[in-house]
């Protein structure tokens, strides 16, 4: 599979689709700005989305699916007979919440048709998920989605998880994603024109994330009881990780590569890189530069390490995204790397996303925005797709 960074979609690219909010906030219009008018319509596409709970530690009856998301720029739900239905400010219920949940069945498992949008399938487990419908700056109607990480947010003490996905014409491409937090663990089987599987977690995977986490002092903070681990990237805005956590590595990197080159390839060509007036500068198919950036730039791949989908700085930030995440930047003058035995060796690394990669059978996890270069990340595509399955696994 071709990483995010030159293939035609993937995680940011999904998150475009939604918006353009890579990172979540518990702010209006999460997914997308503008509401669809009118009541509930059928909808092309129509996958089927098998839904198993194998969680082992919840009953059917207390797991609760939300479909939420964005089809042509306007912001929608899933209803429970797979049809297409705005978000509307009469939707919030008498405690000031829509209810939108979808049940499982009684027993064995869920199936439902999904139809054509860009969006995240939400799971709760033990209590549903209090979604506000609220107006936007432009008069209308959006949706505050759940930010586990902010503790003022009403969802923070509900045991929630998503996936991502696009499904178009052009085809299904999804992933299970840790970028914001790790609470539920959960699979994706996509089937169609190959029978694919991603996200699944190693036996006592989920406690293995929790407990690594909790061994590196400035980490153990984003570990939230027994509900979540929080993303560094949150951490830090939240005040839980420290704001110049990677700086001694960020210096380390602009000091070694302004007396030597660094060559990133991408599907543009080759770059050669060196840092001059402080600001690495490559050069190859474009010339491109990057001032030096923050912690919060590395963890979000953001700032001064945006990817801008130009073909070029784009690609090479994805790169240098990645390679300042798994700390491969001082140890390979070649990037992007590709032996994931070389990733997060370094005490000073992102332990976060070392945590749940080293929990999941395939080695594969979305612990950080670019963790698809190299194709690392819990994602999948399919053009023609003929089912999507997502799993519940134990916990």
């Amino acid at each position: 599979m071709t990483p995010r960074h030159q293939r035609a979609l993937g995680r940011r690219k999904v998150l475009f689709a939604l918006g353009g909010a890579v990172v979540a906030a518990p702010a209006v219009a999460a997914i997308a700005p503008y509401a669809l008018a009118g009541p509930a319509t059928s909808a092309a596409g129509a996958l089927p989305l098998t839904l198993v709970n194998s969680s082992g530690s919840f009953a059917n009856s207390s797991v609760f699916v939300y479909i939420v998301g964005n089809q042509d720029g306007k912001q929608v739900r899933v209803t429970p007979d797979g049809a297409i239905a705005p978000i509307a400010l009469s939707d919030n219920g008498a405690d000031g919440f829509t209810d939108y949940a979808i049940p499982l069945s009684g027993s064995g498992e869920t199936t439902l048709s999904l139809p054509y949008l860009s969006g995240r399938i939400y799971v709760s487990l033990g209590a549903k998920l209090k979604f506000k419908a609220v107006t936007d700056g432009n008069g209308n109607a959006a949706l505050q989605y759940p930010a586990g990480w902010v503790k003022s947010d009403p969802n923070y003490g509900v045991l929630h998880d998503c996936a991502e996905f696009t499904h178009n014409a052009s085809g299904m491409f999804c992933n299970t994603t840790m970028v914001d937090m790790f609470s539920v663990p959960m699979s994706i089987r996509l089937t169609g024109a190959q029978d694919q599987t991603t996200g699944t977690l190693r036996d006592g995977g989920r406690a293995a994330v929790f407990d690594a986490v909790r061994k590196v002092e400035e980490f153990a903070p984003l570990v939230v009881d027994d509900t979540r681990v929080v993303a560094p990237g949150h951490g830090l805005d939240a005040g839980l990780f420290a704001a110049d956590y990677f700086a001694p590595y960020i210096d380390e990197v602009w000091s070694t590569y302004t007396g030597k080159d660094l060559t990133v390839t991408t599907n543009a060509g080759a770059f050669t890189g060196r840092v001059r007036a402080d600001r690495f500068t490559f050069t190859g198919p474009a010339s491109v530069s990057f001032a030096k950036p923050s912690t919060r730039d590395v963890l979000f791949c953001d700032g001064n390490l945006a990817a801008p989908n130009d073909g070029t700085t784009g690609p090479v930030a994805a790169v240098l995204g990645a390679g300042f995440n798994r700390s491969t930047l001082l140890s390979d003058t070649t990037q992007p790397s590709t032996d994931a035995s070389d990733f997060y060796r370094t005490e000073l690394t992102n332990h976060y996303a070392a945590a749940v990669h080293a929990a999941t059978q395939d080695g594969k996890a979305y612990g950080f925005a670019f963790d698809d270069v190299s194709d690392f990340a819990s994602y999948v595509q399919d053009t023609a797709p003929t089912g999507i399955r997502l799993t519940l696994t134990p916990f």
